[in-house]
This record gives structure tokens, C-alpha cells and sequence, in this order.
């Protein structure tokens, strides 16, 4: 039942993967400076989303009650909500990127960042509205709740996708604070 909410959470919240590549020149030092402000303040965040991540994984392959998921997905909606919010302050706090349209670059990043948080706050309030004591109800939910994670993940793949258009995405791979252990996702 929850297993459906976890391959699409495989999929969708693997977001925080940021500006997958390789590792960038030393060509720009500016671009370097300032991926580097952004990716230290983003690297706690990105921790908390792939234990989220793990947490959700780890409810759905179990043979977790009704009431675990609910309480195990809403933490880590309410989670990442927050940590998609930090991560675009962060951008915001880190001023406009040495990049072509690096205001427009900045400003629409911040707000993918914005749109993606304001969607995992969605999703758990879904999560939280869910009856678990319904079983039946509880996985149609369930359901609901997987099919809204595309959406909500929409805006901070636009915002990785704005960075990587400026021409940031070799400063930030560069960075310690911007990479992150990944695993492969498992056949479905």
C-alpha cells in the first residue's frame, strides 16, 4: 500500500541529487565564493531531506501500521517543507550569482525553492488529514498523497534546472557542501 508513496518518493524528493556532474574549473573564483556560501548553508538541509527520504523509504517497505506511515510521512513532509524553505533563503542570503541574469537566476530559483517547500506542506497536511484506522481509505490516500509528489517537487527541479542554465552548477559541484551520498534507486 505504501509502497507506491515510497518509489514515488525515490523518484520525486531525490531532488536534493542538486547539480549532479562533475566537479567544476578553477576558472571563477566569484562563482566559487558564492556556491560556496550557498552550498555550506544548503548542506545541513540536504542531510535532513535524505534522512526523510530514508524514513519514508524505511516505513514502506516494512510492514509498518497505518498509524507509523502517517506519523513517519508527515514528519518528513513537514521536514522537507522546511528545508526546501531554508535552502532558497539561503540563496536569497547569499546575493545575486556572478552568472548571466544573475538576478533573474537567483530570484526564480528562490522561488522553485518556495513552491516546492509550500508543496511538501501540502502534502502533509493531506497525510495528517488521512484516517488510518480505514484501511481501505488510508491507502486510497496514500495514493493521493503519491500522485501530489511529482508537483510538488516541480519547483525545486526548476530551480536546480534555473541554476544549472546561469552557469552555476560547475561552482556548486565543486563544493563539499553541495554533494550528497546518493544510492541507487531500485528497479520498480
Amino acid at each position: 500500500m505504501n509502497k507506491k508513496l515510497a518509489a514515488a518518493v525515490s523518484g520525486g524528493a531525490v531532488l536534493m541529487l542538486v547539480l549532479s556532474g562533475c566537479g567544476g574549473d578553477d576558472g571563477d573564483k566569484k562563482a566559487d565564493a558564492w556556491a560556496k556560501k550557498v552550498c555550506d548553508s544548503w548542506q545541513p538541509e540536504l542531510k535532513k531531506i535524505e534522512q526523510a527520504n530514508a524514513d519514508i523509504k524505511r516505513v514502506a517497505t516494512e510492514s509498518s501500521k497505518p498509524e507509523e506511515v502517517q506519523s513517519t510521512d508527515s514528519a518528513a513532509f513537514g521536514t522537507m517543507s522546511a528545508s526546501y524553505k531554508a535552502m532558497g533563503a539561503a540563496l536569497q542570503g547569499a546575493g545575486v550569482p556572478p552568472a548571466k541574469n544573475g538576478e533573474e537566476t537567483q530570484t526564480a530559483a528562490v522561488k522553485g525553492f518556495e513552491s516546492t517547500s509550500q508543496g511538501y506542506a501540502a502534502l502533509k497536511t493531506k497525510m495528517d488529514a488521512l484516517d488510518p484506522k480505514d484501511q481501505a481509505k488510508f491507502a486510497e490516500g496514500l495514493k493521493d498523497v503519491a500522485a501530489g509528489l511529482e508537483d510538488a517537487t516541480k519547483g525545486g527541479k526548476d530551480a536546480l534546472d534555473t541554476l544549472k542554465a546561469g552557469g552555476l552548477d560547475k561552482a556548486m559541484n565543486s563544493q563539499k557542501g553541495c554533494q550528497v551520498t546518493t544510492t541507487s534507486p531500485s528497479p520498480k
